[in-house]
């Protein structure tokens, strides 16, 4: 028995850095994609159409597999699936894509990774938790590189209100992630992640129709990189991503998982950089490097420290012994996930793009 759990070890290890690396890599390409989605698709409808494919499919495959029975969604379930879809791809997504018509894509993932900032903050001033000195001090440090981030609209760079939509996501993403928490959602995570995108998707389309996205269809200006990066955001950013951050939480430390929130916006930056031709100025890189050092603050205040048992899932190795346990502290976004997962409940989706 000894000889074969040191066999699968290796392979388990394996996995769980291509899970990983597909969340990173993935998730970050996402901003770039919703820009070339953009240039010639309707933003609104075309991340309804996202989620609704994508949603569809995944509740498709979720809904006969596990308890069946007696995890069957009702309508307590399909409120907060709304509830939760309408906060987190109809208010989070929604405003990111609105907000990358104007705004670089690059700034637009750096102000997304303030949604653990937020979290921190309504926890302080909604929830009146006290936060540790290093939360505290994450969270003025994360506000003001957010400051000097936004601040680059002085200069007629980036238009403010661009900005500010995506401002608006990451506070919606925050909120929905906290309401999550609580939600009565199925305790299978995929027919819950199925149910919000469903329902999100619904919400994106009806918003886009009242906003006249209607009138932006253009059949002959739709150009196939567009279709194709949209195609690429359903089966990779909505389908391929959450498999595989859902296992992540299932079978890593949080403390490992929670890393991929410090490189999505690396990604995303260097890839408008590279092919969108978007700016990276000193300003940017400075104020970046900021809000991702404090939000590394908050993340890390709130790990458990590891057992000998447990050890850091970034020191992965084939003589660890379950390095890649998952570990019991929850709290940032997409923590609430892995507390559901083990409870048998569902938690929220992830702030992608």
């Amino acid at each position: 028995m000894a000889s074969a759990r040191g066999h699968d070890r290796p392979a388990r290890t394996a996995l769980v850095w291509a899970a990983w690396g597909v969340v990173c890599v993935v998730w970050g390409t996402t901003y770039f994609s919703i820009r070339i989605v953009n240039e010639t698709l309707p933003p609104l409808l075309a991340a309804g159409v996202r989620f609704l494919i994508a949603g569809t499919l995944m509740y498709g495959v979720a809904i006969g597999r596990g308890d069946a029975t007696g995890d069957r969604p009702g309508r307590r379930q399909w409120r907060a699936a709304a509830v939760v879809g309408g906060a987190l791809l109809l208010g989070g997504n929604g405003l990111v894509v609105w907000s990358e018509r104007t705004t670089p894509s690059g700034i637009v993932a750096l102000i997304i990774a303030l949604v653990p900032l937020w979290m921190a903050s309504i926890d302080l001033i909604v929830l009146g938790h006290r936060p540790r000195p290093q939360v505290a001090a994450g969270l003025l440090l994360g506000f003001a590189g957010a400051a000097v981030l936004v601040s680059t609209s002085a200069s007629g760079q980036v238009p403010l209100l661009g900005m500010l939509f995506a401002v608006g996501a990451s506070l919606s993403w925050a909120s929905g992630s906290l309401y999550a928490r609580g939600a009565d959602l199925p305790r299978r995570p995929f027919v819950g992640i199925g149910m919000e995108m469903l329902c999100g998707g619904a919400g994106l389309i009806v918003v886009g129709l009242l906003a006249g996205d209607i009138g932006r269809i253009d059949i002959e200006r739709s150009s196939t990189a567009s279709l194709v990066a949209l195609g690429y955001l359903i089966v990779f950013g909505s389908l391929i991503a959450f498999a595989s951050y859902v296992w992540l939480l299932r079978n890593a430390r949080t403390s490992f998982v929670s890393t991929y929130a410090y490189v999505n916006p690396v990604v995303a930056v260097t890839l408008g950089w590279a092919f969108l031709d978007e700016p990276i100025t000193l300003r940017t890189l400075v104020a970046g490097a900021v809000v991702l050092v404090a939000v590394a603050m908050i993340v890390g205040s709130r790990e458990e420290r590891p057992t000998p048992e447990a050890t850091s899932g970034a020191q992965l190795g084939d003589d660890a012994r379950d390095r890649v346990e998952p570990d019991g502290r929850l709290e940032r976004v997409g923590d609430a996930e892995q507390e559901r997962l083990r409870e048998g409940r569902r938690g929220e989706l992830h702030a992608d793009g």
